[in-house]
């Protein structure tokens, strides 16, 4: 049976391939939250544009002011009020001086603010109480970034901080990836919608609704295919549907060995290529993943536990991938203490879900209150973490280090 990491590696491996023919679209900044870069931006504006001062106060020439003190101060003759967004008039000679306000430009002949704290004003003359560190309070043009230089590299979110840059570019357009649009369906004759009547022997599909949620949360494009009997004209058609309308396609059910899954079989008469059926992993065994010319195939357990951690574990990483994010999509694992005693059997790579609380500065995982079964969606409720043991690893004591999946 495939190891987790093996089984990881495959699925990185066809995702790199499958993203060498990524699309590329151009959106409005406005558009752009959470977006992906698609290309290197490179500006032609210094930052900041121009020599500019970081504080409220008079723009001087230092050899004017450098044996100022309160007791012998350096009388300036005030010659120009210098405002944000002002293009300042007058050359700084000596004994001169401006009035200056932050964000607003160095006039010529001056080289250092004194912050007016410092100062003394009478009318049109200002006494300089104290000796100012030479340029200091002065941004000077392309201090942050020089023009024809790399601003923001491909391959990164789009958020807040980004769109600020960009805006400040003057881009008021960027080239983004497209986002990956994920197809999802259910399989099994036993499976109803929460509209229907419940009847005995059904089970209401929740790994629908989850799975859209968990893929809309990636910032990547749904599409709902629904419920399909076991039968397999209707899989055949579906799935032959999705893997022609999207880049990914997530089923639940219908992967495991049975009279009525086939799903496996299908697969390989559409010709995908079907890399593994089974993980070493609990919850999540039956976990099938196959590889088509422009689409991505995982058949998720479908029990709903089984579904969630499977996704998180594996279809997570490769939507962020796919997406176009150069570093940061893997799954994330940090090393934390458990506050919980954590039992596996061993023979499995085992998640064991709870919560990652804080505490006096120390992370500390808790399992879940309850029966931990893969059919229980019920104490998955609230939870942010999965702990994980290793294959061999039978028992995690409490106040024992463990490696956490943050969700």
């Amino acid at each position: 049976m495939l190891s987790v990491k093996d089984a990881e590696t495959i699925i990185v491996n066809a995702v790199q391939s499958l993203n060498q023919n990524r699309d590329i679209e151009v959106v409005d900044l406005l558009t752009a939250s959470h977006r992906i870069l698609a290309t290197p931006v490179i500006s032609s504006l210094d930052f900041p544009h121009w020599d500019n001062s970081a504080m409220d106060g008079f723009a001087v020439r230092y050899e004017d002011v450098q044996n100022s003190s309160l007791e012998n101060p350096t009388i300036l003759e005030i010659v120009e009020e210098i405002p944000a967004g002002y293009q300042p008039q007058v050359t700084i000679k000596p004994g001169q001086a401006a009035r200056i306000f932050t964000g607003a430009i160095m006039p010529k002949g001056s080289d250092t603010v004194v912050m007016q704290e410092k100062t003394n004003l009478q009318e049109n003359k200002v006494s300089i109480l104290s000796v100012p560190q030479p340029q200091e309070f002065v941004r000077h043009q392309g201090d942050f970034y020089q023009a024809g230089k790399e601003l923001l590299p491909a391959g990164i979110p789009l958020n807040a901080t980004e769109i600020a840059i960009l805006a400040a570019t003057q881009l008021p357009k960027i080239s983004v990836f497209r986002r990956p649009r994920v197809a999802i369906f259910s399989s099994g004759d036993e499976l109803v919608t929460p509209e229907q009547t419940l009847k005995p022997g059904q089970i209401v599909d929740s790994n629908q609704y989850a799975l859209a949620a968990l893929v809309k949360e990636l910032d990547a494009e749904v599409l709902m295919l629904g419920i399909i009997k076991d039968n397999p004209t209707a899989l055949t058609e579906t799935i032959n549907y999705a893997i022609n309308n999207s880049d990914i396609v997530l089923s639940s059910g219908g992967v495991s060995v049975g009279d009525y899954d086939y799903i496996d079989k299908i697969l390989a008469s559409l010709g995908a290529e079907i890399h593994f059926r089974a993980v070493q992993m609990r919850p999540g065994k039956p976990l099938t993943f196959a590889s088509f010319a422009s689409s991505l195939y995982f058949g998720l357990p479908g029990n709903p536990v089984s579904a969630l951690v499977t996704f998180w574990r594996f279809v997570q990483p490769a939507i962020k991938k796919l997406s176009g994010v150069a570093t940061g999509w893997e799954a994330k694992f940090i090393k934390v203490k458990s506050g919980s005693e954590l039992k596996s059997q061993g023979k499995m790579e085992t998640y064991i879900w709870g919560n990652l609380n804080l505490i006096d500065g120390v992370y500390k995982f808790y399992q879940a209150g309850g029966n931990l079964n893969s059919g229980n969606l019920i104490n998955l409720a609230q939870t942010n973490a999965l702990a994980v043991l290793p294959v061999g690893k039978t028992l995690v004591s409490v106040s024992e280090e463990v490696f956490v999946l943050q969700l």
